[in-house]
Protein backbone atom coordinates (compact mmCIF):
# COMPACT_ATOMS: atom_id res chain seq x y z
CA UNK A 1 0.00 0.00 0.00
CA UNK A 2 1.95 2.93 -1.31
CA UNK A 3 -0.75 5.55 -1.53
CA UNK A 4 0.18 7.08 1.80
CA UNK A 5 3.49 8.44 0.57
CA UNK A 6 6.04 5.81 1.66
CA UNK A 7 8.04 3.81 -0.89
CA UNK A 8 7.32 0.10 -1.07
CA UNK A 9 11.05 -0.69 -1.10
CA UNK A 10 11.60 1.07 2.22
CA UNK A 11 8.44 -0.34 3.72
CA UNK A 12 9.42 -3.88 2.79
CA UNK A 13 12.30 -3.77 5.27
CA UNK A 14 11.13 -4.88 8.73
CA UNK A 15 11.52 -2.21 11.37
CA UNK A 16 13.68 -2.74 14.43
CA UNK A 17 11.64 -1.54 17.38
CA UNK A 18 13.30 -0.08 20.47
CA UNK A 19 12.01 0.87 23.88
CA UNK A 20 11.53 4.59 24.40
CA UNK A 21 9.66 5.34 27.62
CA UNK A 22 7.26 3.97 30.18
CA UNK A 23 4.88 5.86 32.43
CA UNK A 24 3.33 4.20 35.47
CA UNK A 25 5.51 1.11 35.36
CA UNK A 26 4.50 -1.56 37.84
CA UNK A 27 6.97 -3.00 40.29
CA UNK A 28 7.11 -6.77 40.74
CA UNK A 29 4.12 -7.98 42.72
CA UNK A 30 2.43 -4.57 42.77
CA UNK A 31 -1.34 -4.78 42.74
CA UNK A 32 -3.02 -2.62 40.13
CA UNK A 33 -6.08 -0.65 41.13
CA UNK A 34 -9.04 -1.05 38.78
CA UNK A 35 -9.44 2.72 38.39
CA UNK A 36 -5.84 3.08 37.15
CA UNK A 37 -6.19 0.74 34.15
CA UNK A 38 -5.84 2.68 30.88
CA UNK A 39 -8.93 2.47 28.66
CA UNK A 40 -8.16 4.91 25.80
CA UNK A 41 -5.10 6.30 23.95
CA UNK A 42 -4.97 8.99 21.27
CA UNK A 43 -2.28 11.13 19.56
CA UNK A 44 -3.26 14.55 18.29
CA UNK A 45 -2.79 15.37 14.60
CA UNK A 46 0.65 16.91 15.11
CA UNK A 47 1.87 14.03 17.23
CA UNK A 48 3.18 16.48 19.83
CA UNK A 49 0.53 15.57 22.38
CA UNK A 50 -0.79 12.26 23.65
CA UNK A 51 -3.89 11.69 25.76
CA UNK A 52 -4.86 8.65 27.80
CA UNK A 53 -8.06 7.92 29.66
CA UNK A 54 -8.56 5.39 32.44
CA UNK A 55 -11.33 3.51 34.17
CA UNK A 56 -11.35 6.06 36.97
CA UNK A 57 -12.63 8.76 34.59
CA UNK A 58 -9.34 10.65 34.43
CA UNK A 59 -7.66 12.05 31.32
CA UNK A 60 -3.87 12.37 31.41
CA UNK A 61 -2.02 14.50 28.85
CA UNK A 62 1.59 14.10 27.73
CA UNK A 63 3.57 16.48 25.54
CA UNK A 64 6.58 15.87 23.37
CA UNK A 65 9.82 17.43 24.57
CA UNK A 66 12.58 16.35 22.16
CA UNK A 67 11.40 18.56 19.28
CA UNK A 68 11.18 21.56 21.59
CA UNK A 69 14.63 20.91 23.02
CA UNK A 70 16.21 20.75 19.57
CA UNK A 71 15.52 24.48 19.28
CA UNK A 72 14.81 25.05 15.62
CA UNK A 73 12.98 24.04 12.52
CA UNK A 74 13.93 20.88 10.67
CA UNK A 75 15.46 22.86 7.80
CA UNK A 76 17.70 24.74 10.23
CA UNK A 77 18.79 21.50 11.86
CA UNK A 78 19.64 19.96 8.51
CA UNK A 79 21.68 23.03 7.57
CA UNK A 80 23.57 22.60 10.83
CA UNK A 81 24.17 18.94 9.95
CA UNK A 82 22.38 18.06 13.16
CA UNK A 83 21.96 14.37 13.75
CA UNK A 84 18.27 13.55 14.27
CA UNK A 85 19.10 10.40 16.15
CA UNK A 86 17.18 11.17 19.32
CA UNK A 87 14.08 9.10 19.81
CA UNK A 88 10.70 10.73 20.59
CA UNK A 89 10.42 11.77 24.22
CA UNK A 90 7.28 12.75 26.05
CA UNK A 91 6.71 14.18 29.48
CA UNK A 92 3.71 14.34 31.76
CA UNK A 93 1.78 17.56 31.11
CA UNK A 94 -1.35 17.51 33.24
CA UNK A 95 -4.37 15.46 34.20
CA UNK A 96 -7.98 16.16 35.11
CA UNK A 97 -11.08 14.33 36.22
CA UNK A 98 -13.24 14.08 33.11
CA UNK A 99 -16.15 11.92 34.32
CA UNK A 100 -17.60 10.92 37.67
CA UNK A 101 -19.71 7.85 38.45
CA UNK A 102 -23.43 8.55 38.02
CA UNK A 103 -26.69 6.80 38.61
CA UNK A 104 -29.68 6.76 36.26
CA UNK A 105 -32.64 6.73 38.61
CA UNK A 106 -35.18 6.19 35.86
CA UNK A 107 -33.50 3.00 34.69
CA UNK A 108 -31.90 2.05 38.03
CA UNK A 109 -28.60 1.87 36.20
CA UNK A 110 -25.10 2.74 37.36
CA UNK A 111 -23.06 4.73 34.85
CA UNK A 112 -19.34 4.05 35.09
CA UNK A 113 -16.84 6.87 34.97
CA UNK A 114 -14.58 4.83 32.65
CA UNK A 115 -13.32 6.76 29.61
CA UNK A 116 -14.32 4.84 26.47
CA UNK A 117 -12.81 7.10 23.80
CA UNK A 118 -10.77 10.28 23.45
CA UNK A 119 -10.58 12.39 20.30
CA UNK A 120 -8.53 15.55 19.76
CA UNK A 121 -10.18 18.61 18.23
CA UNK A 122 -8.56 21.51 16.39
CA UNK A 123 -6.49 23.64 18.72
CA UNK A 124 -6.84 27.41 18.85
CA UNK A 125 -4.83 30.19 20.53
CA UNK A 126 -2.36 27.69 22.02
CA UNK A 127 -5.22 25.97 23.86
CA UNK A 128 -5.85 22.25 23.44
CA UNK A 129 -9.34 20.88 22.85
CA UNK A 130 -10.43 17.27 23.16
CA UNK A 131 -13.56 15.17 23.42
CA UNK A 132 -13.90 12.42 26.00
CA UNK A 133 -16.80 10.06 26.60
CA UNK A 134 -17.95 7.42 29.02
CA UNK A 135 -20.95 5.16 28.39
CA UNK A 136 -23.50 7.99 28.26
CA UNK A 137 -21.99 11.47 28.30
CA UNK A 138 -19.56 13.24 25.97
CA UNK A 139 -17.60 16.28 27.15
CA UNK A 140 -15.56 18.91 25.32
CA UNK A 141 -12.51 20.01 27.28
CA UNK A 142 -10.27 23.02 26.87
CA UNK A 143 -6.77 22.84 28.34
CA UNK A 144 -4.73 26.03 28.41
CA UNK A 145 -1.91 27.68 30.29
CA UNK A 146 -2.82 30.58 32.53
CA UNK A 147 -0.36 32.92 34.22
CA UNK A 148 -0.28 32.64 37.97
CA UNK A 149 -1.60 35.78 39.70
CA UNK A 150 -0.78 36.56 43.30
CA UNK A 151 -1.87 39.19 45.83
CA UNK A 152 0.88 41.79 45.60
CA UNK A 153 -0.41 44.59 47.79
CA UNK A 154 -3.47 46.28 49.24
CA UNK A 155 -5.02 49.43 47.84
CA UNK A 156 -5.21 51.01 51.33
CA UNK A 157 -2.61 50.55 54.02
CA UNK A 158 -3.80 50.27 57.63
CA UNK A 159 -1.80 53.32 58.83
CA UNK A 160 -3.19 55.51 56.07
CA UNK A 161 -6.75 54.36 56.60
CA UNK A 162 -6.68 54.75 60.39
CA UNK A 163 -7.87 58.35 60.30
CA UNK A 164 -10.72 57.61 57.93
CA UNK A 165 -12.67 55.30 60.19
CA UNK A 166 -12.69 51.62 60.95
CA UNK A 167 -11.33 49.21 58.37
CA UNK A 168 -13.46 46.32 57.17
CA UNK A 169 -12.58 43.32 59.24
CA UNK A 170 -11.03 45.39 62.06
CA UNK A 171 -12.28 45.36 65.65
CA UNK A 172 -15.56 47.13 66.19
CA UNK A 173 -16.54 47.95 69.77
CA UNK A 174 -19.61 46.17 70.98
CA UNK A 175 -21.99 49.12 71.54
CA UNK A 176 -25.43 48.22 72.82
CA UNK A 177 -27.93 48.56 70.01
CA UNK A 178 -31.59 49.43 70.13
CA UNK A 179 -33.57 46.83 68.30
CA UNK A 180 -36.94 47.38 66.64
CA UNK A 181 -39.73 44.99 65.82
CA UNK A 182 -39.12 42.27 63.26
CA UNK A 183 -35.42 42.22 64.04
CA UNK A 184 -34.61 45.67 62.72
CA UNK A 185 -31.66 47.60 64.10
CA UNK A 186 -32.18 51.18 65.07
CA UNK A 187 -28.51 52.14 64.91
CA UNK A 188 -26.42 51.34 61.87
CA UNK A 189 -22.71 50.68 62.29
CA UNK A 190 -20.98 51.35 58.99
CA UNK A 191 -17.88 49.49 60.10
CA UNK A 192 -19.77 46.18 60.15
CA UNK A 193 -20.19 43.80 57.31
CA UNK A 194 -23.78 43.96 56.13
CA UNK A 195 -25.84 42.22 53.50
CA UNK A 196 -27.54 45.43 52.37
CA UNK A 197 -26.03 48.07 50.12
CA UNK A 198 -26.22 51.10 52.45
CA UNK A 199 -23.15 53.35 52.64
CA UNK A 200 -22.26 56.17 55.01
CA UNK A 201 -22.47 59.76 53.76
CA UNK A 202 -19.46 60.55 51.59
CA UNK A 203 -18.72 56.92 50.81
CA UNK A 204 -16.28 54.44 52.35
CA UNK A 205 -12.72 55.63 51.89
CA UNK A 206 -11.15 52.81 53.86
CA UNK A 207 -12.29 49.71 51.97
CA UNK A 208 -9.26 47.45 51.63
CA UNK A 209 -9.04 45.58 48.32
CA UNK A 210 -6.25 43.21 47.24
CA UNK A 211 -4.08 44.26 44.31
CA UNK A 212 -3.63 41.13 42.18
CA UNK A 213 -0.74 41.15 39.70
CA UNK A 214 1.31 38.68 37.68
CA UNK A 215 4.51 38.49 39.68
CA UNK A 216 6.41 36.00 37.50
CA UNK A 217 6.33 33.97 34.32
CA UNK A 218 4.95 30.98 36.23
CA UNK A 219 1.95 29.35 34.55
CA UNK A 220 -0.62 26.78 35.52
CA UNK A 221 -2.39 24.35 33.20
CA UNK A 222 -6.13 24.66 33.63
CA UNK A 223 -8.68 22.21 32.18
CA UNK A 224 -12.20 23.49 31.76
CA UNK A 225 -15.27 21.69 30.48
CA UNK A 226 -16.75 23.78 27.66
CA UNK A 227 -19.67 21.58 26.55
CA UNK A 228 -21.55 18.53 27.82
CA UNK A 229 -23.36 16.42 25.23
CA UNK A 230 -25.75 14.20 27.16
CA UNK A 231 -29.11 12.38 27.06
CA UNK A 232 -28.81 11.29 23.43
CA UNK A 233 -27.94 7.58 23.79
CA UNK A 234 -30.03 4.80 25.28
CA UNK A 235 -27.17 2.33 24.92
CA UNK A 236 -23.47 2.50 25.72
CA UNK A 237 -21.41 4.84 23.54
CA UNK A 238 -18.67 2.85 21.78
CA UNK A 239 -17.28 5.48 19.39
CA UNK A 240 -16.81 9.18 18.83
CA UNK A 241 -15.17 10.66 15.74
CA UNK A 242 -14.38 14.21 14.63
CA UNK A 243 -15.35 15.40 11.19
CA UNK A 244 -12.80 16.95 8.85
CA UNK A 245 -14.92 20.12 8.71
CA UNK A 246 -13.81 20.92 12.26
CA UNK A 247 -17.38 21.73 13.31
CA UNK A 248 -19.17 18.42 13.81
CA UNK A 249 -18.59 14.97 15.27
CA UNK A 250 -20.47 11.68 15.58
CA UNK A 251 -21.18 9.45 18.53
CA UNK A 252 -22.26 5.83 18.15
CA UNK A 253 -23.88 3.30 20.43
CA UNK A 254 -25.12 -0.22 19.72
CA UNK A 255 -28.10 0.88 17.63
CA UNK A 256 -27.72 4.53 16.66
CA UNK A 257 -25.23 7.07 15.34
CA UNK A 258 -25.82 10.73 16.19
CA UNK A 259 -24.36 13.82 14.53
CA UNK A 260 -23.44 16.76 16.77
CA UNK A 261 -22.28 20.32 16.26
CA UNK A 262 -19.43 21.14 18.63
CA UNK A 263 -21.07 24.44 19.56
CA UNK A 264 -24.53 22.98 20.25
CA UNK A 265 -24.78 20.61 23.18
CA UNK A 266 -28.55 20.31 23.57
CA UNK A 267 -29.37 18.97 20.11
CA UNK A 268 -28.12 16.15 17.91
CA UNK A 269 -29.33 14.54 14.70
CA UNK A 270 -29.84 10.80 14.41
CA UNK A 271 -28.26 9.75 11.10
CA UNK A 272 -28.14 5.96 11.50
CA UNK A 273 -30.73 3.85 13.31
CA UNK A 274 -30.59 0.07 13.09
CA UNK A 275 -33.11 -0.56 15.86
CA UNK A 276 -35.89 -2.84 14.53
CA UNK A 277 -39.56 -2.28 15.35
CA UNK A 278 -39.47 -5.49 17.33
CA UNK A 279 -36.28 -6.01 19.35
CA UNK A 280 -36.66 -9.77 18.88
CA UNK A 281 -35.75 -9.19 15.24
CA UNK A 282 -32.40 -7.63 16.16
CA UNK A 283 -29.57 -9.54 14.46
CA UNK A 284 -26.59 -7.17 14.61
CA UNK A 285 -25.38 -4.08 16.44
CA UNK A 286 -23.02 -1.20 15.66
CA UNK A 287 -19.55 -1.79 17.10
CA UNK A 288 -17.47 1.14 15.81
CA UNK A 289 -17.87 4.27 13.68
CA UNK A 290 -15.37 6.64 12.08
CA UNK A 291 -15.53 9.71 9.85
CA UNK A 292 -13.59 9.78 6.59
CA UNK A 293 -10.37 11.78 7.18
CA UNK A 294 -10.93 14.21 4.27
CA UNK A 295 -14.52 13.86 2.97
CA UNK A 296 -16.83 15.45 5.53
CA UNK A 297 -19.92 13.75 4.07
CA UNK A 298 -18.63 10.18 4.38
CA UNK A 299 -18.34 7.87 7.36
CA UNK A 300 -18.01 4.15 7.97
CA UNK A 301 -19.38 1.94 10.70
CA UNK A 302 -18.83 -1.71 11.53
CA UNK A 303 -21.19 -4.32 12.87
CA UNK A 304 -21.16 -7.42 15.05
CA UNK A 305 -21.63 -9.54 11.92
CA UNK A 306 -18.24 -8.57 10.54
CA UNK A 307 -19.43 -6.10 7.91
CA UNK A 308 -18.45 -2.48 7.29
CA UNK A 309 -20.88 0.01 5.76
CA UNK A 310 -19.80 3.18 4.04
CA UNK A 311 -22.49 5.87 4.04
CA UNK A 312 -22.85 9.25 2.35
CA UNK A 313 -24.73 11.83 4.39
CA UNK A 314 -25.67 13.71 1.22
CA UNK A 315 -28.06 10.93 0.20
CA UNK A 316 -30.65 11.52 2.94
CA UNK A 317 -31.08 12.93 6.41
CA UNK A 318 -31.47 9.41 7.87
CA UNK A 319 -28.87 7.17 6.27
CA UNK A 320 -30.97 4.00 6.16
CA UNK A 321 -29.09 2.70 3.13
CA UNK A 322 -25.36 2.39 2.65
CA UNK A 323 -23.39 3.37 -0.42
CA UNK A 324 -20.99 0.43 -0.05
CA UNK A 325 -20.89 -2.77 1.97
CA UNK A 326 -17.63 -4.52 2.83
CA UNK A 327 -17.81 -8.09 4.09
CA UNK A 328 -16.00 -11.35 3.54
CA UNK A 329 -18.01 -14.42 2.70
CA UNK A 330 -17.25 -17.33 4.99
CA UNK A 331 -15.85 -20.47 3.46
CA UNK A 332 -18.43 -23.26 3.15
CA UNK A 333 -18.25 -25.88 5.86
CA UNK A 334 -16.34 -23.67 8.32
CA UNK A 335 -19.30 -22.35 10.31
CA UNK A 336 -19.38 -23.14 14.02
CA UNK A 337 -20.95 -21.87 17.23
CA UNK A 338 -18.17 -19.25 17.52
CA UNK A 339 -18.25 -18.03 13.92
CA UNK A 340 -20.42 -14.95 14.53
CA UNK A 341 -18.72 -14.10 17.82
CA UNK A 342 -15.21 -13.98 16.39
CA UNK A 343 -16.43 -12.23 13.23
CA UNK A 344 -17.61 -9.21 15.24
CA UNK A 345 -15.48 -6.17 14.40
CA UNK A 346 -14.19 -4.39 17.49
CA UNK A 347 -12.49 -1.42 15.81
CA UNK A 348 -12.09 0.30 12.44
CA UNK A 349 -9.66 2.99 11.35
CA UNK A 350 -9.32 4.93 8.10
CA UNK A 351 -5.87 5.25 6.59
CA UNK A 352 -4.66 8.84 6.56
CA UNK A 353 -5.29 9.17 2.83
CA UNK A 354 -8.84 7.80 3.19
CA UNK A 355 -8.34 5.09 0.58
CA UNK A 356 -8.21 2.12 2.95
CA UNK A 357 -10.02 0.95 6.08
CA UNK A 358 -8.39 -1.27 8.69
CA UNK A 359 -10.68 -3.50 10.76
CA UNK A 360 -9.99 -5.76 13.72
CA UNK A 361 -12.06 -8.80 14.61
CA UNK A 362 -11.13 -11.30 17.30
CA UNK A 363 -8.75 -13.40 15.21
CA UNK A 364 -7.56 -11.15 12.40
CA UNK A 365 -6.76 -7.72 11.02
CA UNK A 366 -8.28 -6.96 7.63
CA UNK A 367 -7.35 -4.18 5.22
CA UNK A 368 -10.08 -2.97 2.85
CA UNK A 369 -9.90 -0.79 -0.24
CA UNK A 370 -12.97 1.48 -0.33
CA UNK A 371 -12.99 1.14 -4.12
CA UNK A 372 -13.18 -2.67 -3.96
CA UNK A 373 -16.01 -4.27 -2.01
CA UNK A 374 -15.40 -7.85 -3.14
CA UNK A 375 -13.25 -8.64 -0.12
CA UNK A 376 -10.27 -7.42 1.93
CA UNK A 377 -7.05 -6.71 0.09
CA UNK A 378 -5.06 -8.21 2.98
CA UNK A 379 -5.76 -10.39 6.00
CA UNK A 380 -3.33 -10.67 8.89
CA UNK A 381 -3.63 -13.55 11.36
CA UNK A 382 -3.10 -12.15 14.86
CA UNK A 383 -3.38 -15.28 17.01
CA UNK A 384 -4.70 -18.04 14.79
CA UNK A 385 -3.24 -20.72 17.08
CA UNK A 386 -5.89 -19.84 19.68
CA UNK A 387 -8.65 -21.28 17.48
CA UNK A 388 -8.55 -24.69 19.24
CA UNK A 389 -9.08 -22.87 22.56
CA UNK A 390 -12.16 -20.87 21.55
CA UNK A 391 -14.32 -22.89 23.92
CA UNK A 392 -12.10 -21.96 26.88
CA UNK A 393 -11.98 -18.34 25.71
CA UNK A 394 -15.77 -18.33 25.59
CA UNK A 395 -16.02 -19.71 29.11
CA UNK A 396 -13.81 -16.99 30.61
CA UNK A 397 -15.34 -14.24 28.40
CA UNK A 398 -12.00 -13.46 26.74
CA UNK A 399 -13.59 -14.10 23.35
CA UNK A 400 -15.52 -10.84 23.84
CA UNK A 401 -12.38 -8.71 24.34
CA UNK A 402 -12.34 -5.67 22.07
CA UNK A 403 -8.89 -5.08 20.60
CA UNK A 404 -8.11 -1.81 18.85
CA UNK A 405 -6.01 -1.36 15.71
CA UNK A 406 -3.96 1.43 14.14
CA UNK A 407 -2.10 2.34 10.95
CA UNK A 408 1.18 4.14 10.43
CA UNK A 409 1.03 7.65 9.03
CA UNK A 410 2.24 6.54 5.59
CA UNK A 411 -0.16 3.58 5.55
CA UNK A 412 2.69 1.09 5.12
CA UNK A 413 2.16 -0.80 8.38
CA UNK A 414 -0.61 -1.81 10.74
CA UNK A 415 -0.59 -2.84 14.39
CA UNK A 416 -2.89 -4.40 16.96
CA UNK A 417 -2.71 -5.97 20.42
CA UNK A 418 -2.96 -9.49 21.76
CA UNK A 419 -2.63 -11.36 25.06
CA UNK A 420 0.33 -11.55 27.45
CA UNK A 421 0.84 -7.83 26.75
CA UNK A 422 1.96 -8.62 23.20
CA UNK A 423 1.25 -6.57 20.11
CA UNK A 424 1.76 -7.35 16.43
CA UNK A 425 3.11 -5.12 13.64
CA UNK A 426 2.51 -6.13 10.01
CA UNK A 427 3.76 -4.63 6.78
CA UNK A 428 1.01 -4.03 4.24
CA UNK A 429 3.04 -2.49 1.41
CA UNK A 430 3.23 -4.41 -1.83
CA UNK A 431 5.70 -7.25 -1.46
CA UNK A 432 6.09 -6.89 2.30
CA UNK A 433 6.03 -10.00 4.49
CA UNK A 434 6.82 -8.12 7.70
CA UNK A 435 5.32 -9.75 10.77
CA UNK A 436 6.71 -8.70 14.13
CA UNK A 437 5.61 -9.71 17.63
CA UNK A 438 6.56 -7.32 20.41
CA UNK A 439 6.04 -7.31 24.14
CA UNK A 440 4.97 -4.27 26.14
CA UNK A 441 8.07 -4.20 28.34
CA UNK A 442 11.47 -2.55 28.39
CA UNK A 443 12.72 -5.37 26.15
CA UNK A 444 10.10 -5.42 23.37
CA UNK A 445 11.98 -7.89 21.14
CA UNK A 446 12.10 -10.57 23.82
CA UNK A 447 9.15 -12.37 22.24
CA UNK A 448 10.30 -11.67 18.69
CA UNK A 449 9.04 -14.27 16.23
CA UNK A 450 10.99 -14.99 13.09
CA UNK A 451 9.19 -15.06 9.78
CA UNK A 452 8.39 -18.67 8.88
CA UNK A 453 10.91 -20.28 6.58
CA UNK A 454 8.35 -21.78 4.22
CA UNK A 455 7.84 -19.74 1.03
CA UNK A 456 5.02 -17.27 1.31
CA UNK A 457 2.21 -17.00 -1.17
CA UNK A 458 2.89 -14.45 -3.94
CA UNK A 459 1.26 -11.13 -3.16
CA UNK A 460 -1.11 -9.79 -5.75
CA UNK A 461 -1.70 -6.24 -6.85
CA UNK A 462 -3.85 -4.15 -4.53
CA UNK A 463 -5.98 -2.97 -7.42
CA UNK A 464 -7.74 -6.21 -8.13
CA UNK A 465 -6.38 -9.29 -6.40
CA UNK A 466 -7.34 -10.25 -2.88
CA UNK A 467 -4.16 -11.19 -1.05
CA UNK A 468 -3.48 -12.61 2.38
CA UNK A 469 -0.53 -12.13 4.66
CA UNK A 470 -0.14 -14.81 7.31
CA UNK A 471 1.42 -13.68 10.56
CA UNK A 472 2.30 -17.19 11.65
CA UNK A 473 3.25 -16.64 15.26
CA UNK A 474 2.69 -20.19 16.55
CA UNK A 475 6.34 -21.06 16.11
CA UNK A 476 7.20 -19.28 19.37
CA UNK A 477 4.24 -20.60 21.35
CA UNK A 478 2.84 -24.05 21.80
CA UNK A 479 -0.04 -25.09 19.58
CA UNK A 480 -2.57 -24.72 22.41
CA UNK A 481 -1.46 -21.19 23.26
CA UNK A 482 -0.65 -22.11 26.86
CA UNK A 483 2.08 -19.50 27.01
CA UNK A 484 -0.52 -16.76 26.76
CA UNK A 485 -1.75 -14.99 29.90
CA UNK A 486 -5.33 -14.02 29.10
CA UNK A 487 -5.52 -11.66 32.07
CA UNK A 488 -2.78 -9.49 30.50
CA UNK A 489 -4.42 -8.12 27.39
CA UNK A 490 -3.13 -5.23 25.30
CA UNK A 491 -6.35 -3.69 24.03
CA UNK A 492 -5.37 -0.07 23.35
CA UNK A 493 -2.57 1.33 21.19
CA UNK A 494 -1.94 4.29 18.88
CA UNK A 495 0.54 5.02 16.09
CA UNK A 496 2.22 8.43 15.86
CA UNK A 497 0.73 10.31 12.86
CA UNK A 498 4.06 11.06 11.17
CA UNK A 499 6.74 8.84 12.72
CA UNK A 500 7.30 5.17 13.45
CA UNK A 501 6.40 5.45 17.09
CA UNK A 502 3.76 3.43 18.96
CA UNK A 503 2.14 4.07 22.33
CA UNK A 504 0.39 1.13 23.95
CA UNK A 505 -1.34 0.44 27.25
CA UNK A 506 -0.52 -2.59 29.39
CA UNK A 507 -2.87 -2.41 32.35
CA UNK A 508 -1.99 0.87 34.12
CA UNK A 509 1.33 1.35 32.30
CA UNK A 510 1.89 3.39 29.15
CA UNK A 511 4.74 2.04 27.00
CA UNK A 512 6.25 3.90 24.04
CA UNK A 513 8.43 2.45 21.28
CA UNK A 514 10.17 3.82 18.21
CA UNK A 515 11.85 2.40 15.11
Amino acid sequence: MDNGGGSSEAAAQPLEWKFSQVFGERTAGEEVQEVDIISAIEFDKSGDHLATGDRGGRVVLFERTDTRDNGGQRRDLEMMDYSMSRHPEFRYKTEFQSHEPEFDYLKSLEIEEKINKIRWCQSANSALYLLSTNDKTIKLWKVQEKKVKKVFDWNVHPEKAAGNGPIFGSHVSAIPKSYMANGGCGERNFGCASNDSSFPPGGVSSLRLPVVVVTSQETNLVAGCRRIYAHAHDYHINSISNNSDGETFISADDLRINLWNLEISNQSFNIVDVKPANMEDLTEVITSAEFHPTHCNMLAYSSSKGSIRLIDMRQSALCDTHSKLFEEQEAPGTRSFFTEIIASISDIKFARNGRHILSRDYMTLKLWDINMDSGPVATFQVHEHLRPKLCDLYENDSIFDKFECCLSGDGGRVATGSYSNLFRVFGCSEGSAESTTLEASKNPMRRQVQTPSRPSRPLGSLSGVVRRVKGADNSALDANGNAFDFSMKLLHLAWHPSENSIACAASNSLYMYYA
